[in-house]
């Protein structure tokens, strides 16, 4: 399975509905969207969270269990049903089927019979227009100092100016990412906060745990204090990124240097690996050590895009051509150097498409957009004047700290 399931389940005896939550919760791609411990109210919970599929144990009222299965597959058609009983005779099962229920599984469960069923269940459903999870990019550089978090960042803004798109941007330079100040935000929640709730959080509790930027993005920061660094277990990361790609379209990490496993969760689960660069000796040896050590982890070169950034900082640098030659790999995108423009943009707090949206540097970020996914771009999202909220960012507070 290459996409998040959403999943809530219905099961009123305790002990048997906290083991399959635990159960869940520990498998990969697979997302606990909200448990019920009563029949009766386990339909409003399917109009609310509208999951992919649902998983209904028979054994506490078999009558009460097969007339719910029967009115979700009435009203829910795209909803894969899974029915788990301790009984397993051919009267029961012949019932269970009829009402409309996708797989039938007997209790206790096993992984690969409850994967093999949802994998069924949410491919066969008649008209299941599933959507599909998140695409994950994952940017870093050859080098500190090369422009990568202003790629990231301007690119998730590009990604958003398409407003079919719904983006995220993850800063995961845990130690000192700075993707919130060149969006001007103060976040009241961080990716630490959100790891650590990740078994309470649903996807309406996640949006809001998200500062949203006017250009569309929303922003899930790295941790406020240094010694959270560590806080972070990669299971925990994973879970995050699986909601994320439930929830959003795009997500647009910004990696730190450090390759640690949480960078490496991501590059395992990412579509697209943009590695920036220059065109100089350090960053090119840095692109060929980095490739030999992605060697060894099956599929990860074939998703590598060299990004190479300043292009005409210096006439003396290297060719396009001989740095392709040194690295055995093609560049996929030039980007030209705009110092002032980068420079005012960061400054000041705005991403390229709302501060500079005719600048060239703009147009090839957005281009890179394009030709990533697709689509084209439209203006910034703006919100509404009626909507607008008063501004919490780091210019107004560094302004104020001043006066």
């Amino acid at each position: 399975m290459s996409d998040t399931i959403r999943i809530s389940i219905c099961d009123p005896n305790e002990k048997g509905r906290e083991n399959l939550k635990k159960f869940l919760v520990g498998m990969d791609r697979i997302w606990l969207e909200a448990d019920s411990s009563r029949y009766e109210f386990f339909m409003q919970i399917v109009e609310q969270t509208n999951p992919d599929a649902v998983i209904i144990d028979l054994d506490s009222d078999e009558n009460k269990a097969i007339q719910l299965i029967s009115l979700i597959r009435e009203s829910r058609p795209n909803c894969g049903v899974i029915a788990v009983s301790t009984r397993t005779d051919g009267p029961l099962i012949l019932r269970v089927m009829r009402a409309g229920a996708g797989e039938f599984l007997n209790a206790p469960i096993q992984v690969d019979e409850l994967l093999g069923a949802l994998e069924r269940v949410t491919k066969s459903t008649a008209g299941s227009q599933r959507a599909k999870s998140g695409s994950i990019i994952a940017v870093t550089g050859a080098s500190g100092g090369i422009g990568s978090t202003t790629i990231a960042v301007n690119l998730a803004c590009a990604l958003a100016q398409n407003r079919s798109n719904n983006v995220v941007l993850v800063d995961l330079d845990l130690s000192l990412g700075d993707a919130d100040i060149f969006l001007d935000t103060i976040p009241e929640y961080t990716i630490l906060d959100v790891s650590q709730n990740i078994a309470r959080l649903d996807l309406a509790m996640l949006r809001k745990s998200l500062t949203k930027h006017e250009s569309g993005v929303y922003l899930l920061p790295r941790p406020m204090h240094l010694e959270d660094v560590d806080a972070i277990s990669k299971d925990q990361f994973r879970k995050v990124l699986g909601l994320l790609k439930a929830s959003f379209s795009h997500l647009v990490i910004d990696l730190s240097k450090s390759f640690h496993s949480l960078d490496m969760a991501s590059m395992e689960m990412a579509e697209h690996i943009l590695i920036v660069t220059q065109l100089d000796l350090p960053c090119l040896r840095n692109i060929v050590r980095i490739l030999t050590s992605l060697e060894h982890h099956d599929g990860l070169l074939d998703r590598v895009k060299i990004i190479v950034n300043r292009i005409g900082l210096d006439k003396s640098f290297i060719s396009i051509s001989h740095a392709e030659e040194t690295i055995n790999r093609q560049i996929f995108w030039k980007i030209a150097n705009n110092y002032a423009v980068i420079a005012e943009a960061r400054n000041n707090g705005i991403p390229l498409v709302i501060g500079a949206p005719k600048a060239p540097i703009t147009q090839q970020i957005c281009e890179l957009a394009e030709k990533l996914y697709g689509g084209g771009t439209q203006p910034p999202n703006v919100e509404p004047e009626g909507e607008k909220k008063e501004k919490k960012g780091w210019l107004k507070f560094l302004s104020k700290s001043q006066s």
